[in-house]
Formats: structure tokens, C-alpha cells, sequence
């Protein structure tokens, strides 16, 4: 599927629009929501997408890393988790690269997910559970394990969007202290006063792949906040399908002064 028709909403409806060509070799289903902070304006590719829930994958280290710092479970990015001896590669892949003991600012960077489950196995259900209710981060539902890969909890890229926002004004419940080091370990690029603090994903769920790029680029005084998440069914072996995450992000952001 192409991607859809360009939205331009001003809070609270849509006020006028544009059509967004398809990236080159990134026909996957999907959307990107921006929201332009200055102008307190949002952009969607889909609008009807970007309010659909689906397991936020590895998207989830960014607020995981705020909680696991909140609760103490770390001390800081630069604590090392010891490697736990295996992983079951049939649902994480063969991945020897990161089988070794491991910061956390490493593991966020690789998204080595070994190291986020073993602290969430510190977290509980109950304490995640207290804050993603908190934050109002996207359903809520925890359990044991991994449960943002494979659910029950689910987001929505509007809602990512939302708390990229509060992150940004360190308006949750958590320390200046957290945040500062979240920020710090976000950062994905640095270039001629672009900054881009990101964090991508890659999940399954009812036979599909999901790919997330979450983020915000700060430029000229101005931020602007995104969410991509494209699909495709996991029968489509498609070697483009990690790459045109950020493709089609680069391209809606370039196309508004991002």
C-alpha cells in the first residue's frame, strides 16, 4: 500500500492538505504523525492509522529506560547488565554481536533486548503497570516478560507523539535527573544544528512485522516530534523494510522544513 494523502491538522480539526508521493521502494503499509511544536500544528499521513494500537517493540526502551532510572533497578546509562547465557533466537533472531555483558546506554543504542528484560524482571508488572497508567502510555497492560514486543500493551503512534511532547517538557513523573539522561542517551545525530534524538523498533504481531521510528529533531529553535510505523506481512521478505522506516520519516520531515 502507498502511503495516503498528507494531512495537515491544526488543533482542534483538519484545515487543509497535500499529496505525498510514495518513497521510492517503500511500498509498505503505514503512516508517519508529525507534530510541529512552534505552530502547535500535527501532520499525518493517515490519520485513521495513527490512532491504531499495535505492541510499541523496541520503542518501548525509551520509556523503560525513564522507569527503570526512576525506580532505582539502575543507577545510571552507564550501569552493565551481565549477559544472561542465551535467548531464544527463534523470536529474536541469531544476534552473537550482543551476547555479552552490556551497558545500558549500549543496549538502548543496539536495542539489545536481552538487557531490558532482565531489568523489567527488577520492575514487576505492578510498578510498570503505576506509571504507564501515569503517563498515559497507550493501554497499559503489562505482564511478565516481554511484554511490549509481544503484548498485551499496545500504542498508538499519535500517542507516542504525545509523550514524546511530555518528555521533551519533562512533564511525567519522573526526575530532571531521568530525563536528563534519556535525552542524552537518545541522541542519534548531531549535524549543522540538527539534532535528532530517536529510538526505532521492530515488532510482530498476527503474522505481520511492525516497524516503528520514534523520535523529535530539534532545529532552528523549533522541534518537531514524529511517529512512523509501517507493516508488511512476514511472509514479505523485502530487505528495504528497516530502511524505508527512516526513508519515509526523512522525506515528510525534509518536506516540512524538518
Amino acid at each position: 500500500m502507498r502511503f495516503f494523502s498528507l494531512l495537515l491538522l491544526l488543533l482542534p480539526g483538519f484545515v487543509s492538505g497535500q499529496s505525498v508521493p510514495p518513497v521510492s521502494g517503500c511500498g509498505f503499509a503505514g503512516s508517519t504523525t508529525l507534530y510541529k511544536y512552534r505552530r502547535q500544528q500535527w501532520v499525518v499521513t493517515d490519520d485513521a492509522d495513527s490512532r491504531v494500537q499495535t505492541p510499541p517493540a523496541s520503542t518501548f526502551k525509551v520509556i523503560n529506560l525513564l522507569i527503570a532510572l526512576e525506580t532505582g533497578v539502575i543507577r545510571d546509562e552507564n550501569e552493565v547488565v551481565r549477559w544472561v547465557g542465551k535467548t531464544d533466537t527463534t523470536i529474536y533472531g541469531y544476534r552473537p554481536d550482543i551476547y555479552h555483558d552490556m551497558s545500558v546506554k549500549e543496549a538502548f543504542e543496539v536495542s539489545a533486548g536481552w538487557v531490558f528484560i532482565e531489568l523489567a524482571k527488577k520492575i514487576g508488572p505492578k510498578r510498570y503497570r503505576q506509571f504507564l497508567t501515569a503517563c498515559g502510555y497507550g493501554n497499559a497492560e503489562v505482564k511478565k516478560g516481554d511484554f511490549w514486543n509481544f503484548g498485551p500493551l499496545k500504542i498508538t503512534p499519535r500517542n507516542q507523539v504525545e509523550l514524546l511532547v511530555k518528555i521533551y517538557e519533562e512533564k511525567l513523573p519522573f526526575s530532571k535527573r531521568s530525563f536528563s539522561i534519556l535525552k542524552k542517551v537518545m541522541i542519534t545525530e548531531e549535524k549543522d544544528g540538527r539534532v535528532i534524538r530517536s529510538k526505532t523498533g521492530w515488532g510482530m504481531i498476527d503474522g505481520k512485522d511492525i516497524g516503528w521510528w520514534i523520535g523529535y529533531v530539534e532545529k532552528d529553535g523549533d522541534v518537531c516530534f514524529f511517529a512512523t510505523r509501517l507493516t508488511k506481512p512476514r511472509t514479505d521478505k523485502n530487505p528495504d523494510f528497516s530502511r524505508c522506516r527512516k526513508d519515509v520519516t526523512r522525506k515528510v520531515l525534509g518536506e516540512n522544513g524538518f
